[in-house]
């Protein structure tokens, strides 16, 4: 029997603000084994965590913000080859928007990150060599364009958080 297929759950936040007019998006640059690259705080889904915990503590972790999602910007499917290495990937990312604190004082932010970063739309698009993943900028592009989903669109069975054991 061959091993059962499964993607890789992630979460997203995108994180804007208006400044004198123009769109700013809250990324992160971040040590990769393609080098450095730009992304949002971003990362895996963990057992026992539900989608908008886990955000949450992606944004705490990465940028030392507390991150409330306010709803859903979208869901998407990619696929990425790693020729060093032979891996072949499939991510399933959550991306959510919502409200962000300052960073708190002190916060050490998680290994691998160098820094945060507001960027324009067009500096990112300028930018998209560096970008971890195509899904960057999809992201914000849908930001941009408003779409939004509510957030009880998604459930969160408590089984997540206990387990049911079957005899």
């Amino acid at each position: 029997m061959s091993e059962r297929w499964k993607p890789n759950v992630t979460v997203a936040a995108l994180i804007g603000k208006v400044v004198d007019g123009e769109h700013r998006f809250l990324l992160v640059e971040e040590h990769t084994a393609e080098g450095l690259r730009l992304n949002n705080p971003a990362g895996h889904l963990n057992p026992g965590e539900s989608l908008l915990q886990g955000v949450a503590r992606e944004v705490l972790e990465e940028t030392g913000c507390v991150f409330v999602p306010t709803q859903l910007v979208g869901a998407y499917l990619s696929r990425v080859y790693r020729q060093g290495t032979g891996e072949d990937i499939t991510y399933l990312r959550f991306a959510f928007t919502g409200t962000a604190s300052a960073p708190q004082p002190g916060w050490v932010l998680d290994e691998g990150i160098v820094r945060t970063l507001w960027m324009s739309p067009a500096e990112i698009r300028a930018n998209a060599h560096r970008h971890r993943n195509p899904l960057l900028m999809r992201g914000i592009e849908d930001y941009l364009s408003g779409k939004r989903y509510p957030l009880d669109l998604l459930t969160t069975d408590p089984s997540v958080f206990a387990p049911q054991i079957k005899a």
